[in-house]
């Protein structure tokens, strides 16, 4: 067995290039089976991605003595304490922009410059570690982990340096130093190397271990470094792109801004033509790894195929008033504004919501009034502190249009149907004079979840349902026919009634669903199971 001295002498004589096959096989053995082995020789590999980096702004940018003469000392540090068989400094101590301090010391002059740059190019030059820990050159940036809904790219892809595109559906890629990254179709990106991403259009979320420390994102908007991080990126076709940070820490920088924002768990930079601007987080704006897992499991176990059935059945009920599944083409797209996203199944399609006066503008059930309406939709909600996300109001909100119907999610976190004059029996405990649910719907943010509620005008009951389980029935003492007509999902008054989030298969029919039936619509629906 080698000792730390010998795996440390090893790693050198390879990163140099001198190492003989048989010293090779040594080191593979070593690190397939000691963990803090590995720990260390990924250290270095994450060192050599950082200088990289530094390498190439020495030669771009007219402060290139000031960056070696702040790299060096930790550089020189690191390696010394790696061969005194010390704890190595973490990776993230070379990240550009990082703000720890350093000692100077002096440094050759500037036309020495080129010879630095070359001999620690030299020094330190090494290839990617596969997730077998065999060294065997030339690596992968990144490799295509999982794929699902996407048919453009296939499980074991290797990525370099191209431009890949999706048009549906999502993918999962590990990069060459263990990062875990999420991309959400429609979608643009390329990888510059292992420790920078591209990303001209779409969205991620990346996990990234300590081993990648120093990830980089570059949008058109600005760039996005990690500091050990869960965050993700959004950047639309047209718009800025966002940042969001899960757990940990990244610094953004918009493109055209020399200021670099720090930000943490919870908090979100909008990188804005110009300058940056903190902005509101959205929770489930992301597939997240764990979650996408989930989702692909479901898909490949035929799961869409039921759901798509159960739609199908909804779809021949007499009783089907409208039904949305946003599966439309560009040349059908409903008025209004919205960003069309992946649905809630890899490869399929939901309209998104998340500025002030998104909305998509619908006509549905003429003047006629309504004895009995069920509304279900399937929505992922980003936010729920506005005082309302609005998913389906009519237009004429009004006395001489009683009955008029507006569905929500109110400030109290759960839903709300409210029809224009209709009062609540005496022994209703809602505080806001209108019929909610009991339940939060709080607990099922950042994941689809399924919203559905009946009205029954002669009954005078009003039931709710959260993920096809029973929540509540609240009885009325006035109730009018209802009226639907012209809507809207999405923003409705540019004040209160907003929507931050998507929204997938919205149905109304002119009859109450059992329970049972709203049960199998969930079951047959459920992307998770």
């Amino acid at each position: 067995m080698t000792t730390a001295a010998d795996y440390q002498a090893l790693t050198h004589r390879y990163l140099s290039g001198e190492i003989t096959p048989e010293e090779m096989d040594a080191l593979n053995v070593r690190l397939r089976t000691d963990a803090e082995a590995r720990l260390w020789f990924l250290k270095m590999t994450n060192l050599q991605a950082g200088l990289e980096s530094l390498a190439i702004e020495w030669e771009q940018q007219s402060s290139a003595f000031n960056l070696v003469n702040e790299a060096i000392p930790r550089i020189d540090s690191g390696i010394d304490a790696s061969c005194n068989g010390s704890e190595h400094p973490a990776a993230s101590s070379i990240v550009p922009g990082t703000t720890k301090p350093i000692a100077r010391r002096s440094f050759p002059p500037a036309r020495n410059l080129a010879v630095w740059i070359t001999a620690l190019a030299v020094s330190l030059m090494v290839v990617a570690v596969g997730v077998r820990w065999s060294l065997e050159p030339p690596a992968a940036f990144a490799v295509i982990h999982h794929t699902a809904g996407a048919d453009e790219l296939q499980t074991g892809t290797s990525l370099r340096g191209e431009t890949r595109r999706i048009a549906a559906g999502s993918v999962e890629l590990i990069t060459g130093l263990g990062a875990r990254v999420v991309i959400e179709a429609p979608a643009e990106f390329r990888f510059e190397n292992r420790q920078k991403l591209h990303l001209t259009h779409g969205r991620l979320a990346a996990e990234v271990p300590p081993a990648a420390q120093g990830f980089t994102v570059v949008t058109p908007g600005g760039d996005v470094i990690d500091l050990g991080t869960k965050f993700g990126v959004d950047v639309p076709r047209e718009g800025d792109s966002e940042v969001h940070v899960f757990e940990g820490e990244v610094i953004a920088q918009a493109t055209s801004s020399t200021t670099r924002q720090g930000l943490r768990d919870g908090e979100a930079y909008r990188m804005q033509t110009g300058t940056g601007a903190t902005h509101n987080f959205r929770s489930a704006a992301f597939i997240h790894p764990l979650e996408f897992t989930s989702l692909r499991a479901a898909l490949e176990v035929g799961r869409r195929a039921v759901s798509d059935s159960a739609a199908a059945k909804l779809r021949e009920d007499p009783a089907l008033i409208a039904m949305w599944d946003f599966e439309f083409e560009e040349q059908d797209r409903p008025p209004g504004n919205f960003r069309m996203v992946q649905g809630r199944w890899p490869g399929s399609r939901a309209a998104e919501f998340t500025r002030v006066g998104d909305h998509l503008k619908l006509d549905v059930g003429g003047d006629r009034p309504w004895p009995q309406l069920t509304m279900t939709a399937w929505v992922r909600l980003d936010q729920l502190g506005e005082p309302y996300q609005s998913l389906f109001h009519t237009d004429g909100w009004r006395e001489e249009n009683q009955g008029q119907v507006h569905w929500m999610v109110n400030k109290y976190q759960t839903m709300r149907l409210a029809l224009y004059g209709n009062t609540l029996a005496a022994e209703a405990l809602e505080p806001d004079g209108f019929p909610d649910s009991r339940t939060s719907v709080l607990p099922e943010q950042g994941r689809w979840i399924h919203l559905a509620t009946t009205y029954d005008a002669e009954a005078k009951t009003v039931r709710f349902y959260l993920n096809g389980e029973f929540d509540s029935e609240t009885r009325q003492n006035v109730a009018h026919l209802a009226k639907l007509g012209a809507a809207r999902i999405g923003n409705w008054d540019r004040r209160d009634r907003k929507l931050s989030g998507r929204v997938d298969e919205l149905a109304i029919l002119s009859r109450c669903l059992t329970d049972a039936e709203v049960r199998e619509l969930y079951d047959a629906g459920n992307p998770y199971r």
